[in-house]
């Protein structure tokens, strides 16, 4: 079978496209930008790749076109083409579904924050035991230098996500997954373009929730009061609630500590990824693991060996005694948590926060109001104000001279290295490539 995927370069397509390739289907698509380094793995894979969305794509002889939720009504002449003919289409997350997670014991990773990280540490600990599980993962964890994986294990690895499906199938994305094991890691406000509120969010968990079987398991955070509303309005599958009291528990600090549950010692991690919400993540991963048959100790000692995910306060270099690091974190909370866990490993020395506000969430302005609260660990902040529907400078002004916004990336490039001196910590924070500002940093410093 030949299917056409469109939107294939965006991580998800892109791990769909090497899913159903690994499958024995032959696997075509098309994006607007077809760049490295997806279009590297996906052409690596024998996967022909096509710029743009011309109607003509529609003549490729497809069985089933792949719809990605970049593709909206009236901006890609392909899709009105496809409609126009009346060709077979499918969303991704239900392609998925269809093709690879209905023989599966599914293991889903919702939430706000943590889903690449913990999906990439419970993949990992169900491979350090030998289950061989396949995955879908929305980064690139380095224990595995891949995101998305099929075996003939029964265990799937997948990050859920609670944007919508598709412009045609509003749903997000997890409802059609149906886990046996499902993860509720915590629930903010975010995805401001598509959701209106808090409320409508938390709809969305709970149709989650109505999917996992009664023989299945929710692990659930019990510091989210988010979390327990969700759950209050209906459950029928036993929940594990970690991180509160008589539950899932870590005791001692971030990089040693004690995994405890129902006041029992069960196994002890020793590691170097930093910050409390990391605490929250292996606790998370160990209670899945533990539902698909892993010993706490066993999942501890896989935890020990894990590597993180790329752009997860990765380090891209240092120069001058200056440290330049990569972070995915744009929601308010995560930036919070970035900078906290990296003021706890650094001590006094300087941070110097580089901030793109580059989501949707952040462009239309829903959580500008937080951001400076969000960076008070940081020594000095920089935010690349360009392209945002809001004023930057007078939502950073109350930070006086602690923050500076450009709207320029190079005279942003200047202001940072200017600033910077031995024995600096400059903390990039993007969820997008940031105009390769990393290594222009590096390269500044450098001269």
């Amino acid at each position: 079978m030949h299917i056409h995927i469109l939107g294939i370069c965006g991580t998800f397509m892109g791990g769909i496209a090497a899913i159903a390739k690994q499958a024995g289907y032959k696997v075509t698509g098309c994006d607007a930008q077809v760049y490295p380094p997806m279009s590297d793995q996906l052409r690596a894979l024998g996967i022909d790749l096509i710029e743009g969305f011309d109607k003509d794509q529609a003549k490729i002889g497809a069985d089933v076109f792949v719809i990605g939720n970049v593709v909206s009504r009236g901006k890609q002449p392909l899709m009105e083409e496809i409609l126009n003919r009346g060709l077979p289409y499918i969303s991704g997350p239900q392609w998925l579904d269809e093709n690879v997670l209905k023989a599966k014991w599914t293991l889903a990773v919702a939430g706000t924050h943590g889903k690449t990280t913990t999906s990439s540490m419970l993949a990992w600990i169900l491979e350090d035991a030998g289950l061989n599980p396949g995955f879908l993962i929305g980064g690139i964890p380095q224990n595995f230098g891949i995101s998305a994986r099929l075996t003939d294990s029964p265990f799937f690895v997948i990050e859920a996500d609670e944007y919508d499906t598709a412009f045609f199938d509003k749903r997000s994305k997890f409802v059609h997954y149906r886990p046996r094991t499902a993860l509720l890691n915590n629930l903010e406000f975010d995805h401001a373009d598509i959701f209106p509120d808090l409320a409508a969010i938390e709809t969305q968990f709970h149709h989650l929730v109505r999917t996992v079987p009664g023989e299945g398991l929710i692990v659930a955070n019990g510091r989210e009061d988010s979390l327990k509303r969700v759950i209050e309005r209906g459950c029928w599958t036993p929940v594990e609630w970690f991180g509160a009291a008589d539950s899932w528990a870590a005791e001692g600090n971030e990089s040693s500590f004690d995994i405890v549950f129902q006041n029992k010692t069960l196994g002890h991690v020793e590691w170097s990824l930093m910050g409390e919400h990391n605490r929250m993540n292996a606790l998370a991963a160990i209670a899945c693991a533990r539902h698909a048959g892993i010993s706490t100790q066993l999942a501890c000692e896989a935890l020990s060996r894990f590597q993180n995910v790329k752009r997860r306060m990765e380090i891209r270099g240092m120069v001058n005694g200056i440290t330049v690091y990569d972070d995915f974190a744009h929601h308010p909370t995560a930036i919070e948590t970035t900078v906290e866990g990296l003021r706890n490993k650094v001590g006094t020395a300087r941070i110097l926060a580089v901030l793109e506000p580059r989501s949707n969430t952040m462009k239309l302005g829903a959580m500008k109001a937080q951001l400076p609260a969000s960076l008070k660990q940081a020594d000095k902040t920089f935010c690349y104000g360009a392209n945002l529907g809001w004023d930057a400078n007078e939502v950073f002004s109350a930070m006086n001279d602690k923050a500076e916004v450009q709207t320029d990336l190079d005279a942003l490039v200047s202001a940072i290295t200017h600033e910077a001196r031995p024995g600096d910590h400059i903390l990039v924070m993007s969820n997008g490539s940031f105009g390769g500002i990393h290594q222009k940093i590096l390269d500044r410093l450098a001269q």
